[in-house]
């Protein structure tokens, strides 16, 4: 692909590495989050309808819940010892955690303590997944630029998608013909193990590295050498120490809210929609989310090679207007709705029309400063997704309850109208930088 061909061999090796491990985390992370019909049955006690849809909401939201408190973690690490350390320890985190539950017993075995385990294990994945991303995307950031910048950062989003396709289609097999999904969990942690030694062949990012050396050069100045170091530390002040713009916060919180409302509707309110009215399988549920996950895939591609030539938000604006008036549209469908087929063309459209960050995630990283970098963005992103998967979770349960399915556009409209406020901060931003560039010129 051409988005290679101006890379050096360190950068082509660097995004490839990265991508390897971000399928990697990926496919262990959501390999329960899609099998839940399946291993909830297994790990958690049977209950009536409305108290297992609860339950459920439980289990999913335990893998973003403690997503901020990762991202601290991370964040400190990111920004004080560095990009490669965080992306090795979250691989780790992630092999050790899978390791657990491929030997956890069942609940039928030993009762509620199974819960609590894989529960724990869940929220540990959850935690190093937040390292793992964002790392990698701050990482690929900091090593490239634009315009080849806006693709290659999107590959470590098309990484993340594919991993979630495999874990589907390991629960495709599981349900099929009998593949042993403890297997699977081994095989995730064996894979995860490697890539967190070959990530050991990684650099640090010459920005990063950039930033530090200068950093180390103002607090050994001597008196000699105080006017340069003087002049070199109010540069430094101005470019790396800056104070984060709180309107760039709020836009990138509001932008990451979106993705996890979209994907839980697609993925956990359709297939309890299968499930209580059509008499869908767990089985069938997973093939079904399978096929789903494939034209996920295709989205990210498809936005990725867009962004060859379009720039990143004008793509978000128009995912975001073609997904505000799909949604629009939704109630009256699932109200006249009386097809399975149907509920599938609507989960591969919505998914494929699903507005995210992807492939603005560079201009959006940029956004703050490079020693607060790794931690604001992992934080706003943990945040959000955290806040928005537990509102959606439950929230959704009551209204459809009592509004029915017109119940989503109170949760739908307001978010996609904070989406919209989101990108058009970050386009003044990009206004305002290439004015500034231009000036500089002149």
């Amino acid at each position: 692909m051409t988005i290679f061909s101006s890379f050096s061999h360190q950068q082509k090796e660097a995004i490839g590495l990265l991508q390897i491990g971000t399928f990697l985390e990926y496919f262990d992370l959501m390999l329960y989050v899609h099998m839940a019909v399946l291993l909830n049955e297994l790990f958690f006690p049977k209950t009536d309808p409305h108290t297992a849809a609860l339950l459920t909401a439980f289990a999913f939201c335990s893998t973003y819940v403690f997503r901020p408190f990762g991202a601290l973690i991370f964040g400190y690490i990111g920004d004080n010892i560095g990009r490669k350390t965080t992306v090795i320890i979250t691989t780790m985190m992630m092999s050790i955690s899978c390791i657990i539950m491929a030997n956890l017993p069942t609940y039928a075995q030993i009762g509620i303590n199974a819960t609590w385990i894989v529960t724990i294990c869940r929220m540990v994945q959850g935690m190093s997944s937040m390292g793992e991303i964002i790392g990698c995307q701050i990482y690929v950031t900091e090593l490239t630029t634009p315009p080849n910048q806006y693709p290659a950062v999107a590959l470590i989003g098309i990484a993340s998608a594919l991993g979630a396709v495999a874990s589907l289609g390991v629960g495709t097999l599981v349900t099929s013909v009998g593949f042993n999904w403890r297997l699977a969990f081994w095989i995730g942690a064996g894979i995860a193990v490697v890539g967190s030694v070959a990530r050991t062949r990684l650099r640090e990012t010459p920005e990063f590295v950039n930033a530090k050396r200068r950093l180390r050069k103002i607090t050994e100045g001597t008196n000699s050498k105080i006017e340069k170091t003087s002049k070199l530390q109010k540069e430094t002040n101005q470019k790396f120490k800056e104070k984060i713009n709180k309107k760039t916060a709020l836009s990138s919180f509001l932008i990451n809210l979106v993705w996890p409302l979209f994907f839980f509707l697609v993925y956990v309110y359709f297939s309890n929609i299968l499930k209580n009215d059509f008499g869908f399988t767990s089985a069938q549920i997973i093939h079904n989310n399978f096929y789903v996950s494939i034209f996920q895939l295709l989205g990210f591609f498809t936005w990725m090679l867009c962004s060859y030539k379009v720039h990143p938000l004008r793509i978000l604006k128009w995912k975001v207007f073609s997904s505000f008036i799909l949604v629009l549209l939704m109630p009256t469908f699932l109200i006249h709705n009386h097809s399975a087929f149907n509920i599938f063309l609507l989960q591969v459209i919505t998914i494929f029309l699903s507005p995210g960050a992807l492939p603005a995630e560079p201009i959006i990283i940029k956004g703050f400063p490079i020693f607060k970098r790794f931690t604001y963005a992992t934080v706003i992103y943990a945040s959000s997704r955290a806040l928005m998967y537990i509102i959606t979770s439950f929230s959704i349960i009551y209204l459809t309850e009592a509004f029915g399915a017109n119940g989503l556009l109170i949760i739908f409209v307001p978010t996609c109208i904070g989406y919209l406020y989101g990108i058009l901060h970050f386009e003044k931003l990009e206004q305002r930088t290439t004015e500034d560039k231009l000036a500089t010129a002149a």
